[in-house]
């Protein structure tokens, strides 16, 4: 008979875990506001400001997988409390930089950790919750968390800068982990794997260099353009050191990513759905965030709480979805027409004009695109660490995170040349509407189009996302390989396909 108490202190293991989650999450976005004034108290140039947003993205992503297998060859635990002090410890650092290299070392330090908190926080999850309705609850309100936790980051981006100082968009981090670290007696030990494996540095060494190359390059063309060898280079690179690590999955003794992992269809449709929605939301976030700044004259704190709405539909669809409708539905349909739906609400942005209010114009589609983008999240988080080996619940969680982070870079650094592209090209052939103050300075018109031009292309990101999930994810609900309603279920999807 399960252990009444314990059944107690799950929820308070999910609490611990949530608010690491919400540490991380958080310093996706909450820099963004910060930068004009770390800018101006650090004095570094407008083309290198990009890399205090950049350089944490890039070591999270290039660290994950790794980070991943750490979490099932040193114990959940363990790595879960040394991730939380040291993304503590090195936000104290980036807080008190006196200098642009300091700030960005430090948050590079910050990816890095994150690279081993996130895997270990859901691995903890996916071992804590195994039983189905208790699993869902648990992966709803996770999900909550990580869908909010972006949008919030503008919220307290906004705040902190604009009542406080720049400086504590770093330093809340301790704070947040020290509030962690209070039910941290409360984790499970999280046993290492009882295998005899080791952390294979070919394979680290191909993924790291490989995600670095990619993200660097599409980061790289953001701010140059896609035929300067800096960023070709970078991807061609970065994709060829990546095939190759897919070949030495295959071969190597003990895998970083062990091919059953991502072999398996419905982790593998989970894991497209990750990517394509971190495109899609994270590039939603940036031009949303400069059409309220550029356009309407919003200021930080008033541009974190415009985004308010996206945050409580997300919160609320990702429980409703998890809890409810995924172990009625299934992933296909959940996210696919969460997909679609979010596709739906990029049609309705791309209509903005050089005058279109927040009421008319926006409200509705961020509400829209935050209840659909709520309807994915949680169910591929939960469908990408399903059923996965106890020695792999690290390395599955870390995969979740990678897909998303992969996903976010590319989208940012790929719609945002299409949209520089869209701005030039209108300043070009309305000649009239661009003033010149010693250089062409885009207007409102032509701001309008580039955004319209921009959410246009997230809307065909979202549609193929759509099209994968419904092709790659089970039709039904998720049951364990090898149950009895498994074969029925494989029959079942057989004649709908």
């Amino acid at each position: 008979m399960p252990d009444a108490r314990w059944d107690r202190r799950r929820w308070l293991v999910l609490g611990v875990i949530g608010l690491a989650q919400l540490m991380v999450v958080l310093d996706l976005t909450v820099m963004n506001i910060a930068l004009p004034s770390a800018q101006r108290a650090l004095h570094f140039t407008t083309a290198d400001r990009q890399w205090v947003v950049t350089a944490y993205t890039l070591a999270f992503g290039s660290l994950l997988l790794p980070g991943g297998k750490l979490v099932d060859l040193l114990g959940q635990k363990v790595t879960f409390l040394a991730g939380l002090i040291g993304f503590a410890g090195i936000s104290v650092i980036g807080g008190a930089a006196v200098n642009f290299g300091m700030l960005v070392t430090a948050r590079a330090g910050q990816g890095a950790f994150a690279a081993l908190l996130v895997p270990s926080a859901l691995s903890l999850l996916t071992t804590t919750f195994s039983e189905p309705r208790e699993r869902g609850r648990a992966f709803g309100i996770y999900g909550a968390i990580a869908m909010a936790g972006s949008a919030a980051g503008l919220l307290l981006g906004g705040a902190l800068t604009e009542y406080l100082d720049w400086r504590w968009t770093l330093y809340i981090n301790p704070i947040l982990a020290g509030l962690a670290l209070t039910g941290a007696a409360l984790l499970p030990s999280g046993q290492p794997s009882r295998t005899r494996s080791r952390l294979d540095v070919t394979s680290v060494l191909l993924v790291s260099s490989g995600v670095f190359c990619l993200v660097y390059g599409f980061s790289n063309a953001a701010a140059h353009s896609w035929d300067t060898p800096s960023t070709y280079g970078f991807i061609t690179v970065g994709a060829a050191l990546l095939a190759a690590f897919a070949v030495w999955q295959g071969r190597a003794a003990n895998p970083l990513l062990p091919p059953r992992i991502v072999l398996d269809r419905n982790r593998a449709g989970a894991y497209a759905s990750m990517f394509i929605t971190g495109a899609g939301m994270f590039a939603t976030f940036l031009f949303l965030t400069y059409y309220m700044q550029q356009t309407l004259g919003y200021s930080p704190l008033v541009t974190g709480l415009a985004f308010l709405p996206f945050s409580i539909g997300s919160a609320a669809a990702a429980n409703l979805s998890t809890i409810v409708l995924l172990p009625r539905f299934g992933p296909r349909q959940l996210t696919a027409f969460g997909i679609l739906a979010a596709a739906g609400a990029m049609v309705w942005l791309a209509q903005l004009g050089p005058h279109t209010g927040y009421a008319t114009g926006v409200l509705g589609p961020l509400i829209v695109d935050g209840i659909s983008l709520g309807m994915v999240i949680s169910p591929a988080i939960s469908t990408g660490t399903f059923d996965v080996a106890p020695q792999d619940a690290g390395v599955a969680s870390a995969t979740v995170t990678v897909a998303q982070q992969l996903g976010a870079s590319i989208g940012i650094s790929l719609v945002n040349t299409i949209f520089a592209g869209a701005v030039a090209s209108y300043l070009t052939t309305h000649p009239t509407s661009a003033r010149l103050t010693g250089r062409q300075t885009p207007t409102e018109s032509a701001l309008a189009h580039g955004y319209d031009t921009a959410f246009w292309w997230i809307a065909a990101i979202f549609a193929a996302g759509a099209l994968i999930a419904g092709a790659m994810l089970p039709r039904g609900p998720l049951v364990p390989a090898g149950s009895p309603s498994q074969a029925v279920d494989e029959v079942t999807t057989a004649q709908a396909t």
